[in-house]
């Protein structure tokens, strides 16, 4: 939820949530890559009982997404940084680089992510704006 919740604060120019220091990363993936690579995996015996990654190419830290988010949409947002121990309950622990292995699901299925984060960037950003205008009280 973190590509939601940052695009969503940017849209309303508020300041944009960073956990801890914010250089823990992330491969973002779009549903539309995933999904029809999954649907692939479950019609391949090959791939039954195996375990596959199926995420985005592109590394960024949430630092780093966040001031992305920003320039993209021409946010007048800025960014706070939460602390984990404000947000989470003791003992939380973050991961600090999730980074798929989609050499798996390439090889078995031809698995290969082609949205950009820009585009999840201005698709998210659009579904939020469609959701507004959609619910927003008629004048």
């Amino acid at each position: 939820m973190v590509l939601p919740n940052l695009v969503g604060q940017a849209l309303r120019d508020e300041p944009l949530t960073v956990y801890g220091d914010g250089q823990q990363t992330r491969c973002f993936s779009y549903v539309g890559d995933v999904i029809p690579a999954m649907v692939r995996l479950s019609e391949t015996t090959d791939a039954y009982g195996q375990a596959f990654n199926l995420g985005g190419l592109r590394e960024v830290s949430i630092l780093q997404l966040a001031e992305h988010v920003i320039h993209l949409l021409g946010s007048s947002s800025t960014i706070r940084f939460i602390p984990y121990q404000q947000a989470y309950a003791e003992g939380f622990e973050d991961m600090r680089r999730r980074v798929p292995d989609n050499t798996r699901a390439a090889r078995l299925v031809g698995f290969n992510p082609t949205t950009t984060l820009d585009q999840m960037i201005l698709q998210v950003a659009t579904a939020i704006q469609a959701s507004r205008s959609s619910t927003a009280p008629a004048t």
